[in-house]
């Protein structure tokens, strides 16, 4: 039995809050009595052994009046805290403790907090805590003293106030009675046990519903499993069928893939045979053409021929080195005239350099005001003295601006270290002000806070007479709160609902009465239901089937077939496949050929088009387009031209030099071709500068005319040599290659022809074989789709029979009905238990409300303590006014000093950085008068440049001289060179006709020999073709052997179609099983008949041990138990 021993309380109600205030109190055994006074404590005890074991405050506590007022304590925050020692139901010592707090924040009513309890067992000698929350403390002290919390609150620790309920209302008492006993509990346990043997009643029933399904589901998976073992065995015999045809098949296909492959070979060399049948005539025709364009045919050996022609080679290459000797000598002479022209000209261009050279001089000199330069040309010496006094001049003038500028300078580094000491007295001063404004705010915000503080407390006395006002309303309102709260009434109307209540639990078993009754037909209406429901799934299944193939098999046979309609379109399909199959192959043998003949004549129109361009490009590198005769006479006009023009640039040298010798070797000169005399010596002059200018551009014009007749004459060399190049063009466009292209042509249109002919039979086939393949997925579904529709035949005829059974009976109320019914009821049962516990709670909140006007009364109290200590430190606080405000005066007065010190600074910085400015302006105008003295120096650059002048002129003169004596003889051995080039041109000319008649020949020769290798190739291939006609024509043995292997093949489709068949029987009977319905039969009816029959046991239990005798047991040892909690020896206070 549980005892309570010693108990210590801290800040509750008046104990005080400090360690010194706890109180401890030690309980007797088996009766403790409190004696004392109004006021001493006994209720407090009482009400703190309720807490601590029951965690219940007071009526009409929250806790804010249970723990110390904060107010009487002077403290912002108190903690209560109430220890109990006592001994459990197992003789062991156990200490509790739960702690409160009370924290006043200004004028709001005390926030109350619970803190966490701490639980604390003495195990093997050690103190073992336990910290815990306050509903599993409560949880814990329950287990611990062994009574409920309803006894601790009634009975053993009962309130004062409370003390009288066993004289209540009767409603109140009996709920007060059934928490004490627990009656609520047991009622509870009984109604409960009674839904729960309905419930499984219900469930037994409708196992024995679903058993006899499972087991009709069972003994059919049974079926399917054996079909399934038969499909198996007859598929192996199906597949060993199918591997014996395949070991007759072999040798058969390999003999016969021998025969197709010397097919192949003989095709291949029939087509060899024809491709060099066209080579040979090919040649045959080049060789005949080629016999005709030439005049005479070599009749000598290979030897002789070879001979000749390299003889003939030496020949011109001998005399294209003899004229390319004489053009060089012609070169020479054209270039002497260019390099006679080129020094005339530096000559010219040196007397004008010489000229300006000295002019440039003469105006240096009067810029610089130099004497005895006036008179030109000069001289090397007076031009060395020149140069001296220049660069004297140029010294003189630069040593004095950089003096000026080093004088201008060290002014102003002594002018910018002044600026620098200013600025930093200025800088300090300004930094000091800085720091004194820094501390003059900062006092002046301490002396406005005071002020602040100062003016708060003048208006604490009118603060003071405010709440004495105030404390005065909240006492009333507090006696007016009391006045009007209305507990009674609403105590009247909870007693009201609680007999409502009472009306909605009769009407809630009457429904229980009726469901019960409507559960007797819940075995066939659960069939029916089941039935349906496989009727719908198995309907589901036909539906989706169909409208997965619906649109593929509609659209291949017209209409939706059954099985041995589609097995018969499918072997009908594969005949016409293997049809197709026979013409492709034929047409893939055709077009083959057809393939051969077209890459023979691609090659050859190739050949020829890369000889055609060959030739073209030859013709086009020379004549620059494929216009031969024309451009071949338009190159000798040219030529012609070109050779008028070079004749006279010619003459021209050798009369205007006759005639400059005339002009200057006259005394009285006249006009060589008028014979008119000259009036003046300048005009003479003017006709020989005349003549001579011209005489120097004419070496220049004669070599570029040289050089322009030899580029056209090798170029009519050229084309000469291109004529039969240019006969075999024209052979080749008009009748060689147009004949190809047209036998290329009707061999593609073959080709095309093929190709369309085995695209339509691929095409077919493909579409053949995808509607096969279609078709063949298709069977599995419908096989199986059969087999949905003969089960929904049984389950419609099962369903009629369960129909059968339910004529007669009442159905308007069905169990969905009444359960609805029912939980409405259930519902407006809650509502009026909800409205109940609101009333209560509207009880509750009056007395808070009370409760919270005393706590608003107390905290004005508390307010008006405040105020009163504040006003004793108004005093302490002038004072510090007066402090502050005389250091507000003295920074003041220093800042005023400062900015006095701060002026005159600022005005001499200013002064001194102009006064910089002003040397640097000047500094910077000197040297721009210093550049300005000293003159450009490019003037006498040019002087230096032409001092050495007249040396080049003396060398140029003599080399111009020694030129013209080379020109003359140059002269005289021209006309000679020129007669010997036209000589070696012609034989030039002559020897390249006879060795194009050489190639030619070569050519021949070459051919003949090509075309000896084609006929001997021709006559090995037609000896090695002599079995043609054989394999073309097989013996009878092979085509037995077709026949055969047809007939196998046919036998093993079959064999294969049956097989195919097997499969999709076993994938049928395999997917039946897989379901959920045939896959889990064994297990589900052995899972139902367990719960069957565990069910029937527990409902058998609960019939047995839930009867009377069991409840007046029940009664008997809960009276045993009231007189118990009343026996003396009994826990008490």
């Amino acid at each position: 039995m549980a005892r309570i021993e010693k108990m210590s309380i801290l800040g509750v109600r008046s104990f005080g809050v400090e360690d010194k205030d706890k109180q401890i109190i030690s309980f007797f055994n088996p009766l403790t009595v409190l004696v004392g006074p109004n006021g001493a404590g006994k209720t407090t005890i009482i009400e703190c052994l309720k807490y601590v074991t029951a965690g219940e405050f007071p009526p009409g506590s929250k806790g804010n009046t249970f723990v110390h007022d904060p107010k009487d304590a002077h403290e912002t925050e108190v903690r209560a805290q109430i220890r109990l020692q006592f001994t459990d139901l197992n003789g062991e010592k156990v200490a509790v403790q739960r702690s409160m707090q009370s924290t006043q924040k200004g004028k709001k009513t005390p926030e109350f907090k619970t803190l966490e309890g701490v639980i604390t067992r003495i195990k093997y000698g050690e103190k073992v805590s336990l910290s815990s929350k306050c509903a599993e403390l409560d949880r814990e002290m329950i287990s611990a003293l062994g009574v409920s919390k309803a006894v601790l609150d009634h009975v053993i620790f009962c309130h004062q106030e409370e003390s009288n309920w066993p004289l209540g209302e009767g409603k109140a008492l009996k709920t007060k009675f059934d928490a004490i006993f627990s009656a609520t509990r047991y009622i509870k346990v009984l109604e409960t046990l009674r839904q729960l043997r309905l419930k499984q009643s219900n469930q037994v029933r409708e196992c024995q519903v679903e058993l006899k399904f499972l087991k009709l589901n069972k003994e059919k998976a049974k079926e399917i499993r054996d079909l399934l073992s038969t499909k198996e065995t007859q598929l192996a015999s199906s597949k060993e069928t199918v591997q014996k045809i395949d070991g007759q098949i072999e040798p058969l296909e390999n003999r016969l893939a021998d025969i197709d492959d010397n097919l192949g070979k003989v095709m291949k060399l029939d087509n060899e045979i024809k491709a060099l049948d066209s080579r040979k005539r090919q040649m045959e025709e080049d060789n005949q053409e080629l016999e005709e364009k030439m005049e005479q045919v070599f009749q000598g050996s290979d030897e002789q021929l070879q001979e000749i022609y390299q003889n003939h080679q030496r020949t011109v290459k001998e005399k294209e080195r003899k004229l390319t000797d004489s053009q060089r000598d012609v070169e020479r002479a054209s270039d002497l005239l260019v390099e006679q022209g080129r020094l005339q000209l530096e000559s010219d261009q040196h007397t004008q350099n010489i000229k300006a050279r000295d002019s440039q001089v003469r105006a240096l000199a009067a810029y610089l005001e130099m004497e005895g330069y006036d008179r030109t040309p000069f001289n090397d010496r007076q031009l060395q003295s020149f140069h001296l006094q220049v660069q004297e001049r140029l010294d003189q003038e630069t040593e004095a601006a950089e003096q000026v500028m080093r004088d201008m300078q060290e002014k102003e580094a002594l002018k910018q270290r002044s600026i620098d000491e200013i600025r930093d007295k200025k800088t300090s001063l300004e930094s000091t002000m800085e720091l004194k404004k820094d501390l003059q705010n900062k006092k002046q915000q301490e002396l406005k806070n005071v002020r602040s503080g100062l003016q708060r407390l003048e208006g604490s006395s009118t603060r003071l007479q405010e709440l004495e006002m105030e404390l005065t309303n909240a006492e009333r309102e507090l006696e007016s709160a009391v006045e009007s709260s209305n507990v009674d009434g609403l105590k009247a109307e909870v007693l009201e609902l609680q007999k409502s209540k009472a009306e909605l639990e009769r009407k809630l078993r009457q429904l229980d009465q009726e469901m019960e009754t409507l559960n007797t037909h819940t075995s066939v209406r659960t069939q029916m239901d089941m039935l349906k429901k496989d009727k719908t799934d198995k309907e589901e299944q036909v539906r989706k089937i169909k409208s997965r193939h619906n649109e593929d098999l509609v659209s291949l046979l017209g209409h939706f077939p059954n099985k041995k309609e589609l097995e018969d379109w499918i072997h009908a399909k594969s005949k016409e496949i293997k049809s197709t199959r026979e013409k492709l192959a034929k047409i893939n043998k055709e077009l083959a050929s057809g393939e051969q003949n077209k890459r023979h004549c691609s090659v050859e129109i190739r050949r020829k088009e890369q000889q055609l361009a060959g030739y073209e490009e030859k013709v086009f590198n020379v004549c620059g387009s494929q216009d031969f005769q024309q451009d071949l006479g338009k190159l000798q006009e040219d030529l012609e031209k070109t050779s008028k023009q070079r004749a006279m640039l010619a003459g021209a040298t050798a009369v205007y030099t006759q005639f400059i010798s005339q002009l200057t070797d006259e005394g009285e000169p006249c006009c060589p071709v008028c014979q008119r005399v000259f009036p003046s010596e300048a005009e003479l002059q003017d006709v020989i500068s005349d003549m001579q200018s011209k005489l120097r551009l004419v070496p220049d014009k004669l070599k570029n005319t040289e050089q322009d007749l030899k580029k056209k004459e090798r170029r009519k060399d050229e084309m000469m040599a291109l004529k039969p190049i240019r006969q075999s063009i024209v052979e080749l466009k008009e009748k060689e290659l147009p004949e190809l292209r047209n036998r290329l042509q009707n061999v593609n249109r073959d080709i095309e022809r093929l190709k369309g002919d085995v695209e339509e039979q691929e095409t077919l086939l493909s579409t053949q074989m995808s509607e096969e393949d279609t078709a063949k997925a298709c069977l599995q579904d419908i096989s199986l789709m059969d087999r949905y529709q003969m089960d929904l035949r049984d389950v419609e005829r099962k369903i009629a029979q369960q129909a059968a059974k339910l004529q007669g009976v009442d159905l308007s109320r069905t169990i969905q009905q009444v359960s609805q019914e029912k939980q409405e009821t259930q519902h407006c049962l809650d509502t009026t238990s909800s409205k109940m516990e609101m009333k209560r709670k509207m009880i509750q909140d009056q007395q808070d409300q009370i409760q919270t006007l005393k706590s608003s009364v107390n905290e004005i109290r508390g307010e008006k303590l405040q105020i009163s200590s504040d006003m004793q430190k108004q005093q302490q606080l002038e004072q510090q006014c007066v402090e502050m405000t005389a250091e507000i005066q003295t920074l003041h007065r220093d800042l005023r000093e400062a900015k006095e010190q701060m002026a005159p600074l600022s005005a001499t910085l200013e002064k001194l950085q102009q006064e910089r400015n002003d040397l640097i302006s000047r500094r910077k105008q000197k040297q721009q008068e210093g550049q300005e003295k000293v003159p450009a120096t490019s003037p006498f650059t040019l002087v230096l440049i032409h001092a050495l002048a007249w040396p080049i002129l003396s060398q140029k003169e003599a080399e111009l001289q020694e030129l013209n004596t080379q020109l003359h003889e140059a002269e005289k051995n021209k006309e000679k060179i020129n007669k010997d080039i036209g000589n070696i041109r012609q034989d030039i000319d002559t020897q390249k006709v006879q060795e194009r008649w050489l190639q030619d020949n070569l050519t021949l020769r070459k051919r003949i020999e090509e075309l000896k290798e084609v006929i001997r190739k021709h006559e090995s291939l037609m000896r090695n073709g002599e079995h043609v006609l054989i394999l073309k024509n097989p013996p009878r043995r092979f085509q037995f052997s077709e026949r055969r292997m047809e007939d196998l093949k046919k036998n093993r489709s079959v064999a294969l179609g049956r097989q195919k068949g097997f499969e999709e029987e076993i994938i049928r009977f395999r997917k039946e099983l897989r379901e959920d319905q045939y896959g889990k039969a064994d297990e589900r009816f052995r899972d139902k008949m367990i719960v069957m029959r565990t069910t029937e046991l527990a409902n058998k239990d609960l019939d047995i041990y839930y009867k009377e005798p069991k409840i007046k047991t029940v009664l008997y040892w809960g009276c045993c138990h009231w007189t118990l909690f009343y026996y003396p020896n009994s826990m008490c206070c």
